[in-house]
C-alpha cells in the first residue's frame, strides 16, 4: 500500500510538472510569435526608409505628400519621459514602502493599503483626462506657457501610475526581511531609522530593484494616459513642448495608416519592443551583479 501511494504521489507530481512546463512553454512562445511577426512585419520598411534615416531621422510626415519616417524624436522624448517618472516616482513609491512597511501604525496601513490597491487598478484613461482637466491647466498657469499639454505633463501622469507597482512590490520585500536583522541592528544600539535605511532596506534590495524594474516597464509602455496629456505632436523634445512617444505615435495613427505608413508603425513598434527588451536585459543584469556582491 505505501509502494502504491508512493506511485501514486510520483505520478501526480509528473502530471503538475508537464503541466506548468506546457504553460511555461506557451508564455515562452507567445513572446516568440510577438517577436517574428513583429520583425517580419517591421523590416520592410527599415529596408525602404533606411535604418540611419529611420533611427535617427529627426522629422516624422507620414501624410505628407513627400513622406518622411524619422522616429528619432519619438526615441528621444521616451527615454526623457520614462527617466522622469522614474525620478519622480521611485524616491516617493520607496519611502512610501518604507513608511509603511516599517513605520506606520497598523490603523494606517490597513487604510493605505487598500488605497494603493485602488490606485493601481484606475484605468490609464481615467489618468490621461485626470491629467488634462488638472496638470494641464495647472502647468499652462504656473508656467505661463502657451500650452500645459507637454512632456512635463507627461513625465508627471508616469510618476504617479507607478507608484502602485513601486509601493506594493517593495512593501513585499521589505516584510521579507527576517525580524532578526532588525532586532540584532537595534541591540547594537542602531536607531530604528538607521536600522530601516542600514538593515533592512540592504537585505530588500532585490525585490525594490524588482518594482523599479515593473515601474520602468510601466512608463514605457503606456500609451493612452501620455496621449492625452503630452499634445501628441511629432517635435523633438522639450519640457514644455508637445511631443509623441513611440508608444502614442503607434497607437494615433495605425487606425488610418495604409501602405508604407502602416508599415513604417510596425517598424515603430519593432524599436519600442527591442527597446523594452534592452532596458529589461541590463535591469536584470544590474539585479544578478547585485545579488552576486
Amino acid at each position: 500500500m505505501v509502494i502504491m501511494n508512493k506511485s501514486k504521489i510520483l505520478s501526480a507530481e509528473t502530471v503538475v510538472r508537464l503541466v506548468f512546463l506546457m504553460l511555461g512553454l506557451v508564455s515562452v512562445g507567445c513572446v516568440l510569435l510577438i517577436t517574428v511577426y513583429l520583425v517580419i512585419s517591421g523590416i520592410p520598411a527599415i529596408r525602404e526608409i533606411g535604418l540611419i534615416d529611420f533611427i535617427f531621422g529627426t522629422e516624422w510626415a507620414s501624410t505628407a505628400a513627400e513622406p518622411s519616417f524619422g522616429i528619432l524624436p519619438f526615441i528621444l522624448t521616451s527615454v526623457y519621459g520614462t527617466a522622469g517618472a522614474i525620478v519622480l516616482g521611485v524616491p516617493v513609491g520607496f519611502l512610501t514602502a518604507v513608511y509603511l512597511s516599517k513605520a506606520a501604525p497598523a490603523k494606517v496601513r490597513r487604510t493605505v493599503e487598500p488605497a494603493i490597491g485602488l490606485l493601481a487598478g484606475i484605468p490609464s484613461v481615467v489618468y490621461g483626462l485626470t491629467g488634462m482637466l488638472i496638470i494641464v491647466p495647472a502647468i499652462r498657469g504656473i508656467f505661463d506657457v502657451p500650452d500645459g499639454a507637454s512632456l512635463l505633463a507627461a513625465i508627471i501622469v508616469l510618476a504617479v501610475m507607478i507608484l502602485p507597482s513601486v509601493i506594493k512590490v517593495s512593501v513585499t520585500a521589505l516584510d521579507a526581511v527576517p525580524k532578526e536583522y532588525e532586532d540584532a541592528s537595534l541591540a547594537l544600539g542602531a536607531t530604528p531609522v538607521e536600522t530601516y535605511f542600514r538593515v533592512s532596506v540592504p537585505a530588500a534590495k532585490s525585490g525594490i530593484a524588482a518594482a523599479v524594474v515593473l515601474g520602468v516597464g510601466r512608463a514605457i509602455g503606456e500609451a493612452m494616459a501620455v496621449m492625452m496629456v503630452a499634445g501628441n505632436v511629432a517635435n523633438m523634445p522639450t519640457l514644455f513642448g508637445s511631443v509623441r512617444f513611440l508608444t502614442t505615435a503607434v497607437a494615433s495613427e495605425m487606425a488610418y495608416s495604409s501602405g508604407l505608413q502602416r508599415q513604417a508603425l510596425f517598424s515603430v513598434a519593432l524599436v519600442l519592443f527591442f527597446f523594452i527588451m534592452l532596458i529589461n536585459a541590463l535591469l536584470n543584469l544590474l539585479l544578478k551583479r547585485g545579488k552576486e556582491s
